[in-house]
């Protein structure tokens, strides 16, 4: 693939609407806040009526997620001042330190499918000779990190809560900023909303909305990048484009769950210009026919890609547990 013929396919759609961003606004960012309320009503009715509302705030977020995403990327709003701070804003619902993310998460564009740049903004992916050469004790966290259970139950409270209170070793002083800045807006919207539920109540409905949306938008961001037929190249043989387009998986979902996610499932899309808003992937998708040849996920097969784990260099592609373990034994 060639980036001119690439490039000029998606252009059109490069373009933020002012009145679709402001829309996203009210309809998700809106919605989110008038959750809470709905919830500060029921948690002196019912816990059972309470839950379910934490619940749906949880999926809200990750709709949310997509709009502090977008702003990450400058992609949202035409007007850079905008796209800052609204992604400030929503980096405090989201608990997530705006300048700090951006940073991290452009290196994950850079260096998706690239093997000799992991580390930064994806999922710790080791190759069969690594993992192989690797003492029991990295093993062992190795697949404690990948065990699914971890990667969708403990990984995002640890990640939202503590992680993210943290600036990364590389991080500049303005990405250290927005790390302590944020943090500082969580506690003062903590310390104001656990006024109104008590802090415990507020505790418990908080974690339970993070761990929703943490959930969810591991499981979005795992399996568009860890597929079967997903690519990995290192050195010359990695192309930005192959990696878009092979890399970075097309989510079939059904339109409600499509529209709780931001469209956030035409990730080849998206990886191929992330100056492409959300709300005009879909648009751009089903523009030509070449953008639908890409791998294409069902929910079940999303979830059959928590079983991959080793990229096996060999045969170009990831592999279970098992099919390592096969393949000693039959060595031997």
């Amino acid at each position: 693939m060639t980036t001119k013929p690439l490039k000029s396919l998606v252009a059109a759609y490069k373009q933020p609407r002012a009145f679709r961003a402001n829309w996203q606004i009210v309809n998700s960012v809106g919605v989110y806040l008038a959750l809470w309320c709905a919830m500060a009503w029921t948690v002196t009715v019912s816990w059972w009526l309470t839950i379910p509302l934490a619940v749906f705030a949880g999926m809200m977020l990750v709709r949310v997620f997509i709009i502090f995403h977008d702003c990450g990327h400058g992609s949202f709003f035409k007007s850079r001042k905008a796209n800052n701070f609204w992604g400030v804003v929503t980096g405090v619902l989201t608990f997530t330190p705006y300048e700090d993310w951006r940073a991290a998460h452009a290196a994950h564009h850079a260096a998706n499918g690239n093997l000799d740049k992991r580390g930064v903004g994806d999922v710790w992916t080791m190759t069969v000779k690594e993992y192989q050469e690797s003492s029991a004790w990295r093993r062992l966290r190795y697949r404690i990190v990948r065990n699914p259970i971890v990667l969708l139950g403990v990984a995002p409270l640890l990640m939202f809560v503590f992680d993210h209170r943290f600036p990364s070793k590389r991080a500049t002083a303005r990405e250290k900023r927005s790390v302590w800045t944020t943090t500082a807006a969580i506690v003062v919207v903590g310390a104001a909303l656990s006024l109104v539920f008590g802090f415990l109540t507020y505790l418990a409905l908080q974690l339970t909305v993070l761990a929703v949306a943490g959930a969810i938008g591991i499981w979005l961001f795992y399996s568009q990048h860890q597929f079967e037929g997903v690519y990995w190249q290192r050195g010359e043989a990695w192309s930005y484009e192959d990696a878009a387009m092979q890399g970075s998986a097309f989510l079939r979902l059904p339109k409600v769950l499509q529209w709780l996610t931001g469209n956030i499932g035409f990730h080849h899309i998206h990886h191929l210009d992330s100056r492409i808003p959300n709300y005009n992937l879909q648009a751009c998708h089903e523009s030509n026919p070449l953008f639908q040849q890409v791998s294409q996920l069902t929910i079940f097969r999303s979830l059959r890609a928590f079983g991959l784990k080793l990229w096996d260099e060999e045969t170009g592609k990831l592999i279970h547990f098992r099919q390592l373990r096969q393949r000693r034994r039959g060595v031997a």
